[in-house]
């Protein structure tokens, strides 16, 4: 790729005199720097900013120092930067923009990763509307600031002086400035012990004088509770700042981060497989892995176990939430240790076998499954497993989060696995006739085990004692079939990442009802059913329409034009919009309906003599009635859980069906149980509804309670993951609203859903009438 220069000379033709000269020689700089595509974003980037007007010395400061901004941390920021002084440039002077130009290659040199550059520039995009007074001397000392600050510390210091200074602009510029005693207290107050930044080149030494090779550390924004260092894509990221620990200093600790972390990498030749395992017994096995790795390092670098015992020994003032989290770290202490018992003998054999094994089994990790699943079965066996947000509270500083250690894949049996079975153990299912399945069959009941399955083709009707000739023999006697499993993510608000294929949702054929059943509901709310038609008429494209009393349409309004010459021939000020333009209106958007069909919409709501399944049906035929009326697509859809690997969805009507007979079966079929996971059921439901044409998408949730499961103890966790769910949805385009009939739902509704998408039902009778209602309120 070239670039020629003469294409952008023409930007600087009214620049000072040598002024292009200047960018020629900069630009042959920056191209030992940067490849051919970085090249043409830098240039394109510099043409951007000089058609802002805002003078040339903010061109040259982009041009002088991006390439040293994309020495530290990439090419790939050109394009943000370039895109942070376009937002600035609404709110700031082209000075201020130029001197955050020049603070750039301060900010990529201290933060060292292009992930917190861009939070810096975020930082900068913040305080512009909050402190735009204090841009122009924070620049100033952005150096001495960013040699004691992290950026989150950064981003406390700064935000304090916005709040506490908003109303004194002289306090506010003398605070910014690091002038003011109440900054100084503050820089001192957020400053930390070890920055990543300053050890990162030590810490490189030290792995490869170690291992021979190099590892890639990147520092990581460790502004919340509970974060620990990880390995993505073989890249080591560490906290971005570390206190002193007692007598051990920042240095040290990093060492035995990085140490720990490298050992992972040199000492395990395959992932482990997360099937089938709770997150409690993932945390098991890994406390083992830790340890087997540690001991394979150790062997080879003897020094590595003191620096890594000194750490495990340490002992804290305060006691942890829960004793087992107590005895785990003793635990840990005695794997590294073996003089360091536990005084609790069930754990110190189990230690003793490790140690036993662990030499002639160093470098096989199911030795640390097993051991892991005999250490979570002594603690199973009293009940004394806590929750997995108390399990990672453990105290073992220089250990990662292990998610290196995960495979997460499934495997597929259909595809690979067959081989692997006898053939005298492989099922065959077989779809034959129904004479054959009349005259074949010998036991009709038999197990999921059998070596054949018979599946009808055809609807087989059954002999003259089984009641009612409608139900045919699949009926009778088949399985209901489900669909192949549909994995999903699901957010740990507790470690701010997600669980990869965490919940599994499997398509369920809905049971089919008395169709006068939904009928019967429309008889009985005929005075809603009016009101419906009333909304239909209202929101149903109208074609083509005319508008009038406009400025530049496409044709001449007559009448408006006469009125126009009256005022003209009375003296008056005419009316300068004359004329018109002819507009198709039509509706472009795509609905799913999504229900809740948990345990609890069985109960009987309080001041109704209905249950929740009753108002809900009632509900979802009336908008169902609606929107069919209107021709937007839409789809009813169902949910319910039972635990994260069996997550039920039900399709009552899809977005090319009509709501017609079946469907209305369908929906008078529909029963309550089970439990909630909300989340899961959103991601599915947004899926399907993003493969729709239609450019407004929307999601009505209908729910009489907060999301739970059976196998989630942490209250907060799939509210948490639900919200994550509803903020995904939006940043595809899709709006999520919830329904609820929870009294209670004040406490949670809002945080999940958002100010504006959620209405409480009051009159849990009202809910009929209020759901159409509320449809034809959001689109509009």
């Amino acid at each position: 790729m070239t670039i020629d220069l003469e294409d952008y000379r023409a930007c600087f033709a009214k620049a000072p005199e040598g002024t292009f000269d200047n960018v020629e020689a900069i630009f042959h700089d920056a191209a030992r720097v940067m490849s051919p595509a970085g090249l043409s974003d830098y240039m394109e980037g510099a043409k951007g900013l000089c058609a802002l007007g805002r003078g040339y010395d903010l061109v040259e400061a982009f041009l002088e120092n991006m390439p040293a901004v994309a020495r530290e941390c990439g090419e790939d920021v050109t394009r943000d930067c370039v895109a942070a002084a376009m937002k600035l440039s609404s709110m700031t002077s082209g000075e201020v923009i130029a001197l955050l130009f020049s603070s750039l290659p301060t900010a990529a040199r201290r933060l060292g990763d292009p992930e917190l550059l861009r939070g810096y520039l975020q930082l900068i995009h913040q305080l512009s509307a909050k402190a735009s007074r204090g841009l122009r001397p924070m620049l100033g000392v952005t150096d001495e600031l960013l040699s004691k600050l992290t950026l989150s510390g950064l981003k406390r210091w700064a935000n304090f002086g916005a709040d506490t200074y908003k109303r004194d602009l002289k306090g506010l510029t003398a605070y910014f400035a690091l002038e003011s005693a109440d900054a100084r207290k503050m820089l001192q107050q957020e400053r930390r012990g070890t920055l990543f930044i300053d050890t990162q080149r030590k810490l490189n030494f030290y792995l490869r004088a170690l291992w021979g090779r190099d590892f890639f550390l990147r520092p990581a924004a460790a502004d919340y509770e509970g974060f620990r260092p990880y390995i993505e894509h073989h890249v080591m990221h560490l906290p971005d700042a570390v206190d002193d620990l007692g007598d051990i200093s920042g240095h040290d600790l990093y060492r035995a981060m990085t140490a720990h972390l490298a050992a992972h990498i040199q000492y395990s030749s395959q992932a482990i497989s997360a099937e089938q395992l709770s997150p409690a017994q993932m945390f098991f096995i890994g406390l083992l892995e830790d340890a087997r790795v540690e001991y394979c390092a150790a062997q080879d670098f003897p020094g590595l176990k003191k620096l890594w015992g000194s750490l495990l020994a340490l002992r804290y003032d305060t006691p942890p939430e829960h004793p087992t989290v107590t005895a785990l770290e003793a635990f840990a202490h005695l794997l590294n240790d073996p003089a360091a018992l536990t005084g609790r003998d069930d754990l110190d054999a189990l230690g003793a076998k490790f140690h036993a094994e662990v030499p002639h089994k160093s470098r096989d990790n199911m030795l640390s499954w097993h051991l892991g699943m005999e250490l979570y079965h002594v603690f199973a066996a009293s009940r004394d497993v806590p929750s997995l947000r108390i399990l990672n509270a453990i105290r073992i500083p220089h250990r990662d989060d292990n998610r290196f250690v995960w495979e997460f894949e499934e495997f597929d049996w259909d595809a690979h696995g067959a081989e692997y079975i006898p053939a005298s153990q492989r099922q065959v299912r077989k779809y034959v006739s129904a004479i054959e399945l009349a005259n074949e069959v010998d036991v009709e009941l038999a197990g999921d085990d059998a070596q054949e399955v018979w599946i009808g083709k055809d609807r087989f009707m059954p002999y003259e004692d089984a009641g009612e000739a409608t139900v045919s023999h699949n009926d009778m006697w088949g399985k209901e079939p489900i669909s192949a499993p549909f994995h999903y993510p699901e957010w740990d608000y507790q470690v701010q990442l997600y669980r990869p294929d965490w919940a599994t949702i499997y398509e369920r054929r809905a049971n089919r009802g008395n169709p006068q059943t939904v009928d019967d509901i429309l008889i009985a709310h005929k005075p809603i059913a009016h009101r419906i038609r009333q909304i239909i008429d209202m929101l149903s494209p109208s074609g083509v329409q005319r508008v009038r009393n406009m400025e530049d349409g496409d044709e001449i309004d007559i009448n408006a034009a006469v009125d126009a010459m009256i005022a003209i021939r009375s003296g008056q000020q005419p009316n300068p919009r004359i004329t018109m333009r002819n507009v198709i209106k039509s509706r472009d958007l795509a609905v799913t309906v999504l229900l809740d069909l948990s345990e609890s919409t069985n109960d009987v709501m309080e001041g109704s003599e209905k249950t929740v399944l009753d108002l809900t049906r009632e509900a979802a035929t009336l908008v169902s009635t609606a929107i069919e009326g209107i021709g937007d697509p839409f789809a009813l859809h169902g949910f319910a859980s039972d635990g994260r690997h069996d997550v039920h969805y039900f399709r009552f009507k899809d977005w090319d069906q009509h709501f017609n007979e079946e469907a209305r079966a369908r929906l008078a079929g529909m029963k309550g149980g089970l439990s909630t996971r909300m989340g899961a059921a959103l991601r599915h439901a947004g899926a399907g509804l993003l493969k729709q044409a239609e450019r407004r998408k929307l999601i009505i949730l209908v729910t009489d309670g907060a999301p739970a499961d059976i196998d989630e103890r942490d209250p907060q966790h799939l509210r948490h993951d639900t919200r994550k769910a509803v903020e995904e949805l939006a940043a595809r385009g899709v709006l999520t609203y919830c329904l609820t009939l929870d009294p209670n739902a004040d406490t949670y509704v809002k945080r999940i859903f958002g100010a504006n998408n959620y209405t409480i039902v009051d009159h849990v009778d009202r809910l009929p009438e209020q759901l159409p209602a509320l449809f034809a309120s959001l689109t509009v």
